[in-house]
């Protein structure tokens, strides 16, 4: 079989409608010849290297990155000095800090480095997560006012707090110092803390606007020690046996594993696979997690057991079990997170299905708006981001989804895709008085919306978004890393190949395309209607695959129509799968197509 120059495998449309391409071009194939011949990496590993920019004298330090060669010095971002010596102030003196944090995975972890970071100098620690429901995303006046009154003297805002000029004005207002830690887009219109320290601030010049917000903390914490080290305080804490969490906030908030990043996760995830954060290892256990934790382990098992507190239950959930020591606590907050995700699924389901309906009557027989933007009083606000998120990728665009209240008000979370960006597009919409409050980064924004403001919000990003959504979905080929077999796709070919990750946003995963194989045993499994089968090559080898939330789509109806002497071209991502004791390889399938007759 032969690729055309244009097409990998020829493959011009697949049963989703994608180009197959091939990810590297002449002059990036031409590293991975070089990498192959200057290293002991093999072809294939050279051509993921290659297919991700990877230089033939980088290739050492990218395989494997460490914190001594990438980590900057923390003063290189804006307010740090100020912020960092405030801080170590307050653990000097036992001062009673109060933090403030995000209900997500990013700003529980946030906050919970910081909770253990003072904690380890004995300072009274208060820490508020907002109610998804009644508060809403970041500090508000109550709360501050709560804060302080309970004695609070300094208020730390994790992952959150950029925009909130009000609320940090009152609490400065009342004689309390506020700091901000923060990673989210901001305009020119900061508010007046004591230091705030977000690398994407304006006058911020480090470069470092990549990190999630755990990130930026544990910078935050690597300044601290450096003064109380220069003050000459002994027993400092030891930061590197917290870059787990910073591993869990790197991951789930999908900032792109590149430079720093990719070190916090290779280390964080070696902390993380010893088990001495008990909260990391009581999720792991809930979820059934098989093997040494990974990228997928802590992206999709954990991280939404923690979300699933602050979707729908306790939004403090999250932070506490990452804060304690104590193994029976953990086990029990586990747990509860446990039935809170098992809930939260069953909600999400009910709201993609009717989302989903709603999005196909809009869009018709035609291209549809190039931006989705749904309301329903149906759906609990808690899921809403998780329903953009399956509007994004089966409708091929940006989406938003917003849960109405019964007086017309709502709040809504968008899920974006490359090259549309949705935060700036949000910030800008609430400059412009369409939408009450608002704020985000490129591929995820949450917006609080006024009676009337859905439609006119709508007309606004399908005006400002239309030309980076078409540019977006017109390059929405599927680039392929190599061809392999389903023989060749062995425990040893994936090892290898899991030196260049860690994968995710900003490392693509390697997507490989097995030609002519055949499906064997497909079923639908799981409440998500999963479809598992058997990939099977003429050789008689074959490899366990799973295609996720495929049935009653286009991939899901290609599998379980298929005959099982038809032969299919199957693009996915490897994997190993640990049952019992035994490794072996699994696929998660990425498209299909079918071969062109001869």
């Amino acid at each position: 079989m032969t690729q055309s120059p244009t097409n990998f495998l020829d493959v011009s449309g697949s049963v989703t409608g994608r180009a197959w391409v091939d990810r590297l071009d002449a002059s990036q194939t031409r590293v991975a010849t070089a990498i192959s011949q200057r290293s002991d990496a093999s072809e294939f590993l050279s051509r993921v290297l290659a297919g991700r920019g990877v230089g033939v004298d980088e290739v050492e330090a990218y395989l494997e990155p460490t914190l001594r060669t990438l980590m900057p010095d923390p003063s290189v971002m804006t307010d740090m000095d100020a912020l960092a010596e405030r801080l170590a102030r307050a653990a000097s003196t036992g001062e009673h800090v109060a933090l403030f944090g995000d209900y997500d995975v990013d700003g529980a972890s946030s906050c919970a480095l910081m909770s253990r970071y003072l904690a380890h100098f004995g300072n009274q620690v208060t820490v508020h997560i907002p109610d998804r429901i009644f508060e809403g995303y970041g500090p508000n006046i109550a709360a501050m006012d709560k804060l302080i009154d309970a004695g609070a003297t300094l208020i730390v805002t994790l992952d959150c707090g950029t925009t909130s000029v009000a609320p940090i004005a009152h609490a400065r207002q009342r004689g309390v110092d506020v700091l901000v830690i923060d990673h989210h887009l901001a305009d020119h219109g900061l508010p007046a803390a004591s230091a705030l320290v977000n690398p994407n601030r304006p006058d911020d010049i480090s470069g470092l606007g990549y990190l999630c917000a755990a990130g930026v903390t544990f910078m935050v914490l690597v300044a601290i020690n450096r003064l109380l080290r220069q003050q000459e305080v002994a027993g400092l804490p030891d930061l590197m046996s917290l870059l787990d969490i910073v591993a869990l906030a790197t991951i789930c908030d999908v900032v792109p594993l590149r430079g720093l990043n990719r070190a916090f996760v290779v280390r964080g995830l070696e902390i993380a696979r010893a088990g001495n954060n008990r909260g990391i290892a009581a999720l792991a256990l809930a979820a059934r997690v098989n093997g040494p934790l990974n990228p997928y382990h802590l992206g999709f098992l954990i991280g939404p057991r923690i979300n699933a507190g602050g979707r729908i239950g306790d939004a403090a959930l999250g932070t506490r079990l990452l804060s304690l020591d104590d193994e029976h606590q953990a086990l029990v907050i586990a747990a509860q997170l446990e039935e809170l995700n098992a809930e939260r699924q069953r909600i999400e389901i009910e709201a993609v299905e009717e989302a989903s309906r709603v999005a196909e009557a809009e869009i018709g027989l035609g291209e549809g708006p190039p931006v989705l933007v749904l309301a329903s009083a149906n759906w609990h606000p808690g899921v809403v981001g998780l329903v953009a998120a399956r509007l994004k990728e089966r409708f091929d665009r940006p989406a938003f989804a917003i849960a109405l209240r019964p007086d017309g008000t709502g709040t809504g979370s968008g899920r974006s895709m490359p090259g549309v960006d949705l935060g700036s597009a949000v910030i800008q919409a609430v400059s412009d008085g369409l939408i009450a409050k608002g704020g985000g980064h490129a591929m995820a924004a949450g917006v609080t919306l006024s009676n009337g403001q859905i439609g006119p919000f709508r007309a606004y990003l399908n005006q400002a978004l239309s030309a980076s959504v078409l540019t977006a979905r017109a390059a929405t080929a599927l680039s392929i890393d190599a061809a392999l077999t389903a023989r060749g796709a062995s425990v040893g070919f994936v090892r290898e190949v899991e030196r260049a990750g860690p994968f995710g946003s900003g490392n693509p995963t390697p997507v490989f395309a097995f030609p002519s194989h055949r499906i064997k045993f497909p079923q639908i499994v799981g409440k998500g209607g999963h479809v598992s089968f058997t990939l099977s090559s003429d050789d008689g080898a074959g490899i366990k695959a799973i295609a996720f939330r495929a049935a009653g789509q286009p991939k899901g109806d290609a599998l379980l129509g298929a005959r099982s002497d038809a032969h299919l071209h199957i693009a996915g991502t490897l994997g190993i799968d640990h049952w019992q004791g035994r490794e072996r390889v699994q696929l998660r399938l990425v498209d299909i197509a079918r071969p062109k007759p001869l």
